[in-house]
């Protein structure tokens, strides 16, 4: 016959007060119980174990009964129990129904110490009218949505639909791919009135054709001509705030990183903003006029 270390089984220190153990059991039980886990044997087994462990623990009278057995596990499993066979088949007979129909669920090292009497009707013991009465918050939901990155950059205002109702959201700026946001109260019903569970809101961004994202700085690429890039001027750039003219220096090397401070991702719940960075590509001229080749070469032989 197997010891039940019945402390561990709550997750509960040897010292834990009645309102601790209490608090522990409940918590389980809503976790484990058959009419959240339909069809589920382990947690059906799980649920049995804990409202054994809660039977002794739960109950002043066996808890010193149990607490007194302790370290002497080992001699009493030598000495045998009168009480285990009866305690058996009481057991066998029914006569205690509760949860788990004529069969008290209990184990046979329960039955061996506290046999078939429970002290009156189980389901007052840390149920109130019993577990059909006690309240539970519903399960999480969980969904995903596509945002774009001009969606994710200004904000946007969703609609979408979880298990026939139709949701609206607002999502603030600068939201992130992989980011969890969390709908409180709309997710599953609750438990005999208890609180409806949470959506879990999986947020997607499609890549952009445009910008490349590094947490809340972008990265897109611009085209600037030879000559621009060799004397230095001014080009006019797209930016996700609208456009802006950007100064180039002379001698502009093609590669290079520009950095324009703030105008970035929207840091996430904040009002700051990440960088937008430039990559330079130099655009050669494919034809050149025989004016332009007669500089190009006079320019040549100066730097030669």
């Amino acid at each position: 016959m197997e010891y039940k270390d019945y402390y561990s089984i709550l997750g509960v220190d040897k010292k834990a007060g009645a309102d601790e153990i209490k608090k522990a059991y409940r918590k389980l039980a809503i976790k484990y119980h058959p009419d959240k886990n339909p069809d589920n044997k382990a947690s059906e087994e799980k649920f049995k174990t804990i409202s054994e462990a809660y039977e002794v623990l739960g109950n002043a009278e066996k808890r010193k009964k149990y607490d007194d057995l302790g370290s002497n596990w080992k001699q009493y499993e030598q000495g045998g129990f009168d009480g285990f066979n009866n305690a058996h088949r009481r057991q066998q007979q029914g006569g205690f129904e509760d949860y788990f129909g004529g069969d008290t669920g209990f184990s046979d090292f329960f039955e061996a110490f506290f046999g078939g009497s429970f002290g009156g009707n189980r389901r007052a013991q840390g149920f109130g009218q019993g577990f059909g009465s006690m309240q539970g918050k519903g399960r999480d939901l969980e969904a995903s949505i596509e945002l774009s990155l001009q969606q994710a950059f200004h904000g946007s205002e969703q609609r979408f639909s979880v298990g026939g109702k139709t949701i609206k959201m607002p999502i603030k700026p600068g939201v992130r791919d992989g980011q969890v946001l969390r709908l409180k109260g709309k997710g599953n019903p609750g438990v005999n009135g208890g609180p409806s569970g949470d959506l879990l809101l999986r947020v997607q961004i499609k890549p952009d054709p445009v910008y490349k994202r590094n947490e809340d700085d972008l990265t897109r690429e611009i085209e600037i001509d030879f000559y621009t890039a060799a004397l230095g001027g001014k080009i006019l750039v797209d930016t996700m705030k609208g456009a802006i003219t950007v100064p180039i220096k002379q001698g502009t090397q093609g590669g290079a990183m520009l950095r324009l401070k703030g105008l970035g991702m929207p840091v996430y719940g904040k009002q700051t903003f990440g960088n937008l960075f430039l990559k330079v590509k130099i655009n050669i001229p494919a034809e050149l006029s025989a004016e332009e080749i007669k500089l190009l070469e006079q320019a040549r032989s100066i730097r030669g």
